[in-house]
């Protein structure tokens, strides 16, 4: 029997957002508990760093370097960018003074957010552009003849690929704001 679509590619999503949320919170709440708020303060240059790192998975798609393998590095991104995001949202808390922080946490929330839609909503077309080739396979059809049939279910898939087309100017705003923050903080400290 077949998961519900809604169950299948929309709880992961979920899944994981509200994980996000969920370990920021305890995290903060413990550091509180125990007295170790200035913890806080050393995981938002760390989360930094961290999230910098899972951006060689875009290094080698423009091929600026040559080891390990797409697949593996795109995983690498995907969780080193999740964890950069927890340390940055326990950096924040939940005592906001300023506006550029308050933008550049909404804006971190919204970068994760598309980042898992987009992952979510290529894998259900991809999974759907093969199921519906190998049911037309399977009715007899050549390879060649399922393909043309599924040419536009096809340019379909390519055009969910460039949801990077949203994915990254809101990244590049996220990392405008966060060095607008860093460079506020330096200037305006001591």
């Amino acid at each position: 029997m077949k998961k519900p679509l809604l169950f299948k590619y929309v709880f992961p999503f979920v899944q994981w957002y509200a994980l996000m949320v969920f370990l920021t919170l305890v995290i903060d709440y413990f550091l509180h508990r125990y007295q170790l708020v200035y913890v806080g303060r050393y995981l938002g240059p760390l989360g930094t760093v961290v999230i910098l790192l899972s951006f060689i998975y875009s290094l080698k798609k423009r091929k600026l370097i040559e080891s390990s393998s797409p697949k593996k590095l795109l995983l690498l991104h995907e969780y080193l960018s999740w964890i950069g995001s927890i340390m940055i949202l326990v950096h924040a808390g939940i005592h906001f003074n300023a506006l550029l922080p308050w933008l550049g946490i909404i804006m971190l929330l919204v970068v994760v957010a598309s980042g898992l839609v987009g992952k979510y909503l290529l894998k259900k077309s991809n999974e759907s552009l093969k199921d519906r080739k190998l049911a037309l396979v399977s009715t007899g059809l050549s390879a060649e003849e399922a393909d043309k049939k599924l040419f536009f279910d096809s340019i379909t898939v390519d055009l969910m690929k460039s949801w990077r087309v949203v994915h990254l100017p809101m990244t590049f705003l996220f990392g405008v704001l966060s060095l607008m923050h860093i460079i506020t903080i330096i200037m305006f400290s001591k």
